[in-house]
């Protein structure tokens, strides 16, 4: 005899159920219908489903609908989290460097340009992995060819791009013991930037470098302007950046990115030599020809002190790169000396320095490149060089017109210009020169 319909029927305790179509009156069928049912009818789908979902105690379990964040306050991290994340990064940082420095002390190894690294110098890539390298130090062993970029050789003034593989040689890197910042320290390291501070906005600084302080670190320098900068480090982590440098006793202008936007921006605008630079310097003698262009190659050059140097080079010899500056020759001191205003048009070390002295009239004070014999210094000018970044004009990094910025002649340079009756009027001849 047949039992039941299409399917057939169950029901928990007290609840309604989920059973098939029924075939007829529930003598038939041997089940009563489902409680709460309507007779002969199939129930819901939810109905189904609730019932599925009950519990076998027969009690139906309520869950209540838990109220959503709002997106803004999801995603805004708190003070703590922020900090939080900053010592990570702190501590990832000191984790990467003690773990290169191992494998460098055992041999050769081969990293590779990350997409954050993209476009950056190569002596900045190795001061960014290798904190515990000394300027000098990164500069030896490229000059020396031990570093290589894709199998080549390369200057610490190239860039690197995305996936390309940087070669480091073996080193010994001792680890350096993390001092510990001081608020006054910092508060008063902050106070001398600002009083040196020509020109400030939100993305960029231009500075009045004094005569004898270092832009970077290096042998035996404990105090530049790259280690000042840490201490106006922002609350986001992002610490001020060097786009260009002058010479440690070169005085003047000196930029400074205050983001990592304007630091790539102003790296190209340098890099295409959309950056007009003037410079001014004393030299013995004056130029026979009072306005002019020098143009040179370049090759640095290891003297018997062991010091480094320029020298004019020949085309095609090893490390040699194409210099040119404008000149024009502004007072003169009775043929003894010349005022000089510079246009650098490339951006070679030493290049007004060499270049002076390629011509003849060295800069006064050059302890490098001043090479007249028995030359006198006339009394009262002090024996400090001579050379001062006078002038900078670039365009804003976010297009918001043009940074036109001057500084004033250092102490040493006015003392000169007052005995020898220069006025540095504001006409220099230096500005019609060509840009390249």
């Amino acid at each position: 005899m047949k039992t039941g319909g299409k399917g057939s029927g169950s029901k928990g305790a007290g609840g309604r159920g989920t059973g098939g179509k029924a075939t007829g009156n529930s003598a038939r069928s041997g089940r009563p219908p489902a409680a709460g049912a309507p007779r002969g009818k199939r129930p819901s789908h939810d109905a189904r489903r609730r019932a599925a979902a009950r519990p076998a105690g027969g009690e139906e379990r309520v869950q209540r609908p838990v109220r959503p964040r709002p997106v803004e306050e999801a995603s805004k991290p708190t003070r703590a989290q922020v900090k939080a994340t900053k010592a990570d990064s702190r501590q990832f940082t000191r984790e990467r460097g003690a773990e290169t420095a191992q494998v460098l002390s055992t041999g050769v190894q081969q990293l590779v340009v990350t997409p954050d690294e993209n476009e950056m110098r190569i002596d900045r890539f190795l001061e960014a992995r290798f904190p515990q390298l000394s300027f000098s130090h990164i500069q030896r062993i490229v000059r020396k060819g031990e570093l290589r970029v894709d199998g080549k050789r390369a200057d610490s003034k190239d860039r690197l791009s995305e996936g390309q593989t940087v070669r480091i040689p073996p080193l010994r890197l001792e680890e350096q013991a993390e001092r510990p910042r001081s608020a006054k320290a910092d508060a008063d390291t902050i106070g001398f930037l600002r009083s040196i501070t020509l020109y400030e906005d939100d993305d960029v600084m231009v500075l009045n470098k004094p005569a004898g302080l270092a832009v970077q670190g290096g042998s035996g320098t404990t105090r530049h302007v790259d280690q000042m900068l840490d201490a106006l480090t922002g609350k986001d982590g992002q610490k001020p950046r060097l786009v260009h440098r002058l010479d440690k006793d070169t005085a003047g202008c000196l930029v400074i990115a205050k983001s990592r936007f304007a630091a790539a921006t102003l790296a190209k605008t340098f890099r295409s030599r959309s950056a007009r630079k003037v410079y001014w310097a004393l030299v013995a003698g004056v130029p026979r020809v009072r306005q002019g262009r020098i143009s040179t190659y370049l090759a640095r050059e290891e003297a018997y002190d062991g010091d480094q140097r320029m020298a004019v080079a020949k085309h095609g010899e090893d490390g040699a790169m194409h210099a040119v500056t404008y000149y024009a020759v502004v007072e003169t001191a009775a043929q003894k000396l010349g005022w000089l205003s510079l246009k650098p048009v490339t951006g070679r070390t030493h290049q007004l320095r060499a270049h002076a002295a390629h011509i003849g009239h060295p800069i006064i004070g050059d302890p490098k490149y001043f090479n007249i014999q028995n030359w006198e210094l006339p009394g009262g000018i002090q024996n400090k060089l001579h050379l001062l970044a006078r002038r900078i004009v670039l365009p804003h990094p976010r297009g918001k017109g043009t940074i036109d910025v001057s500084a004033p002649l250092p102490p040493h340079m006015r003392q000169s210009w007052n005995l020898l009756g220069f006025d540095d009027a504001p006409y220099d001849p230096i500005v019609e020169a060509p840009d390249e």
